[in-house]
């Protein structure tokens, strides 16, 4: 049944509004629309769309959604999918990440935040144990994920090349036939279209960025590291945030560890794709390195370059691949390659939780190297102990009381504001 794309439009901005509990949140909120509700695409189809975006790097939802929007409407479908999805949560994330900034030093706010410090550890732990349990059904797998954490907790080793040595294994441990499908004769002529038109987009704004201000200016540093960060980011936002905040904190100074944090906490309780924690890393970057442009202005245009590099990739590779969708579905070796990159992103996600923990619990976390070895020192007598009291507190909310995850920060917020005013 052909569907209106003015109704198609309506629905994917009210997806993108309403888009909130991640990316689980939002893949059911789009499949009660989209199959129960409008009945738009069969069951089998969503599924196996989901599947499908699984194998590309970039967030879930957002994918899904474009892809999707292909299907029904084609290019200019996808397109109106994939901006809508994610436009509502960049402007509120934009509002909030000036919030920030400019409310930094006002007790409600920053008590807030103090509280919020808390609840994302939980959050964090929580998407460990969910990954973990749907991720790790084979031997083969915990050694995966083993791996991964020693390679990126000791070794230091890059998230990239983790990802890469992890797609090999499961892609050469699977033994299955593959099961060849139908083919579209026009697929090379839109995947080669798609990748020229793409990666024009996609780097535009850096190499004028290059030209215009220099090759050392901070919006080329966000665009040549987010871009980086769009193309190896398998599993999600969960498996990017350890590298990515090691990178901006302690490799470009953009910000602070607990500053991670609450960027964390905020992209948790906004709508939209929770990859979007980009654009308040990338805002906060250019907002402390103005050069031409004043703080405020410097950092709505990096917020913006950082959302316009975090996205484009994704929703290229959604055009370039989408006919192809029938043959990847009968690749075992595809499927196994995907498999184990879910499991190193476990042992990453393990490796983000350390990170944060040390980082909100102890004032003083310093990093030591002995060789390729790498491990962190802190005073355990220097803890923290509002800040674990709140853990403890959320971890209740969590664990014992299934509180969702607004609610979680909700609560978590107004118990900080509370800590901080009572002492």
């Amino acid at each position: 049944m052909p569907v209106d794309f003015g109704h198609a439009l309506r629905t994917w901005f009210k997806i993108g509004c309403l888009g909130f509990g991640g990316p689980a949140g939002q893949i059911a909120l789009m499949h009660r629309i989209l199959v129960d509700e409008k009945k738009w695409v069969e069951e089998q189809r969503y599924l196996h769309a989901l599947n499908f975006c699984m194998l590309l790097p970039g967030p879930e939802a957002q994918k899904l959604a474009t892809y999707v929007g292909w299907l029904l409407h084609g290019l200019r479908g996808g397109l109106a999918a994939g901006i809508l999805f994610v436009l509502p949560g960049a402007i509120v994330m934009l509002v909030v990440s000036l919030l920030y900034v400019l409310g930094r030093g006002i007790p409600v706010i920053d008590g807030a935040l103090f509280g919020i410090k808390a609840a994302v550890l939980v959050i964090v732990v929580e998407a460990l144990i969910r990954i973990g349990r749907r991720s790790l059904k084979t031997k083969l797998l915990i050694g995966v994920a083993a791996a991964a954490f020693i390679g990126i907790f000791f070794l230091d080793l890059p998230f990239p090349l983790i990802v890469l040595a992890a797609a090999l294994v499961g892609f050469f441990a699977s033994r299955a036939p593959s099961r060849p499908a139908a083919a579209d004769p026009r697929r090379w002529r839109q995947f080669t279209l798609a990748l020229l038109v793409g990666l024009t987009l996609w780097w535009a704004p850096v190499a004028l960025s290059a030209l215009l201000l220099g090759k050392e200016h901070v919006f080329v540093d966000i665009g040549i590291f987010f871009s980086k960060l769009a193309v190896v980011s398998f599993g999600g936002a969960y498996a990017l945030l350890a590298y990515m905040a090691q990178q901006a904190v302690e490799n470009y100074g953009w910000m602070s560890a607990p500053e991670m944090v609450d960027g964390l906490g905020l992209a948790e309780t906004l709508p939209g794709p929770l990859i979007k924690i980009t654009q308040f890393v990338g805002f906060l970057g250019a907002y402390r390195n103005p050069e031409v442009f004043s703080s405020t202005t410097n950092a709505i245009l990096g917020s913006a370059l950082t959302t316009w590099v975090t996205f484009v990739p994704p929703m290229m590779l959604i055009f370039a691949f989408a006919p192809f969708v029938e043959q990847l579905r009968g690749n075992p070796r595809l499927s196994g390659a995907l498999a184990a990159i879910t499991a190193a992103v476990v042992g990453v996600i393990l490796n983000l939780t350390l990170w944060f923990v040390l980082h909100v619990l102890f004032p003083e976390v310093r990093e030591v190297r002995a060789g390729p070895l790498r491990w962190y020192a802190f005073d355990p007598a220097s803890i923290d102990l509002r800040v674990a009291a709140l853990a403890v507190v959320a971890a209740v909310l969590a664990f014992v009381f299934h509180r969702g995850l607004v609610q979680l920060v909700a609560i978590m917020a107004a118990l900080g504001i509370a800590v901080r005013f009572a002492l």
